[in-house]
């Protein structure tokens, strides 16, 4: 498959962008089309991260939220900091485990997900972790749930207690610093394992323990996109 070549300045830039999640176009040529919604989604869900699931095969991300990356910490109120990246995860297996789970599809993003919003027992799984302090309100692309963040803030709650980093703007820290170090600004590292070839970003909590080995299959990539088209799948929470 033939790739689309950037320039290195150029690639920079949208590699940054990736990072904060705000480039919607493909930088693979012939990278398959996005998956149209089919309708509601039911089932149970299998929860990848704190705003990432799956039902039946179909991989969700829920609609007009951020939660922390699944390594990302918080800062407390008063010293310390918690893991707030695990809690969202963990928070939200408990929330859905044993249950029937309803996701309506607001449209699909460039990485082949279907974004939805979820209900469980007719509660709004999206507005609940933003209610909860488990993830913030994705303003860049919806308005959804301002109230919610605005009630989660007032509270101190979660990611609320203190001045903590929105995981956008965590993941575009992450990104820049791997960059540097990485062959061309290619930060994502392509990792083979007993379980398949994973990939991870600069914010997967396994990334310093990979090193890359092309003798081993083992390979870096500019973006995830060239990565999903390669056959690389994305490393889950857990």
């Amino acid at each position: 498959m033939r790739e689309l070549k950037l320039p290195y300045a150029t690639r920079k830039l949208v590699a940054c962008a990736l990072a904060a999640g705000v480039l919607h176009v493909s930088l693979v040529w012939g990278a398959s089309p996005p998956r149209p919604a089919e309708g509601p989604v039911r089932g149970n869900a299998r929860v990848i991260d704190g705003d990432t699931l799956e039902i039946e095969g179909v991989r969700i991300r829920l609609e007009g939220i951020d939660a922390p990356e699944t390594g990302q910490t918080c800062a407390r109120r008063l010293l310390g900091s918690w893991a707030c990246g695990a809690a969202a995860t963990e928070a939200l297996t408990r929330l859905l485990e044993g249950r029937q789970v309803h996701c309506d599809p607001r449209g699909v993003d460039k990485y082949n997900r279907l974004l939805a919003v979820c209900f469980v027992d007719g509660r709004d799984v999206n507005a609940w972790l933003v209610r909860e302090g488990l993830a913030w309100a994705f303003v860049r692309y919806s308005q959804a749930y301002v109230a919610e963040e605005a009630a989660a803030r007032a509270a101190h709650r979660g990611i609320w207690q203190a001045d903590t980093l929105p995981a956008w703007d965590y993941r575009a820290r992450k990104w820049a610093a791997a960059e540097d170090k990485a062959p061309q600004g290619c930060a994502i590292k392509g990792n083979v394992t007993k379980n398949g070839r994973i990939y991870h970003m600069p914010w997967s909590p396994w990334y310093p323990q990979i090193h890359i080995d092309p003798d081993k299959g083992k390979r870096w990539f500019c973006s995830e996109a060239e990565a999903l088209a390669a056959g690389w799948r994305p490393v889950e929470a857990h």
